[in-house]
């Protein structure tokens, strides 16, 4: 990688989506530009109707890091990050990253996953590797994710432990290699479709232990359809490959 922000740390872009996050979104995103000069924050809003779309945009006007986007209508997860994805690239970010709003994800865990982005293309955090460490979570939330975890190790061989995670860190590099607009998921199985392509890819990842911590404000996104869709995406993913259970090829620097 090719650092193009100062003091050779490479220029991230931390893509943030939101939709009634007005409790969180003044806290997370000043808390996120608090982890290095060359950390920038994109605010990606669908509409939201309790006014994060407006603080947000308070928030840019007063400070040059922080960016919306701002969508009309709820349109999703997969399409907000993809939207984030585009916007980064065509202004030269060379590491861009996924991170929830609520505080579920540490914004302190950001130069952990910039250090482990060095040596490769795509860093996940990982509630469950070397243990578990979610925090605030029911049982049966926490055996649902796991089973998801080991359901998607199954059905396509993907060899991480976490796959459902969405605090993650892209180069640049992978996201220029995808096929950006064929991405199908749009629900929490984005998550997998995106770790599922860019291995596929051949690419370098790696998993790095983060603690998980239920939101403490705000309302989950979770729902019926969203774990339905990742049930089938598995599948969709895994035969289009053919069921193969490994890269074609290694993608080197």
């Amino acid at each position: 990688m090719s650092p193009t922000g100062t003091d050779m740390t490479p220029k991230t872009l931390v893509i943030i989506p939101t939709y009634n996050e007005k409790e969180n979104i003044r806290n997370i995103v000043t808390a996120v530009l608090e982890q290095g000069p060359n950390i920038e924050v994109l605010v990606v809003d669908d509409a939201s109707p309790d006014g994060t779309g407006e603080i947000v945009r308070e928030m840019a006007a007063a400070h040059p890091r922080v960016h919306l986007l701002a969508r009309t209508g709820k349109q999703g997860l997969g399409t907000a990050y993809i939207a984030g994805f585009k916007w980064g690239l065509a202004r030269g970010f060379d590491c861009l990253m996924e991170m929830d709003a609520d505080f579920s994800h540490d914004p302190k865990e950001i130069p952990n996953f910039l250090k482990a982005i060095e040596t490769n293309d795509l860093v996940l955090g990982s509630r469950y590797k070397d243990g578990v460490r979610v925090v605030n979570w029911p049982l049966r939330r926490l055996v649902l994710s796991k089973g998801a975890s080991y359901y998607v190790r199954l059905i396509t061989g993907l060899p991480v432990a976490d796959p459902t995670g969405g605090f993650k860190c892209f180069r640049r590099r992978v996201l220029e290699s995808l096929d950006l607009d064929s991405v199908r998921s749009n629900g929490y199985a984005f998550q997998i479709e995106m770790t599922y392509r860019t291995w596929m890819k051949g690419f370098r990842i790696a998993e790095i232990p983060i603690t998980f911590t239920d939101r403490f404000a705000g309302r989950s996104k979770m729902s019926g359809r969203i774990v339905r869709e990742a049930l089938w995406m598995v599948w969709a993913l895994a035969l289009s490959n053919r069921f193969r259970r490994r890269p074609r090829r290694l993608t080197g620097d």
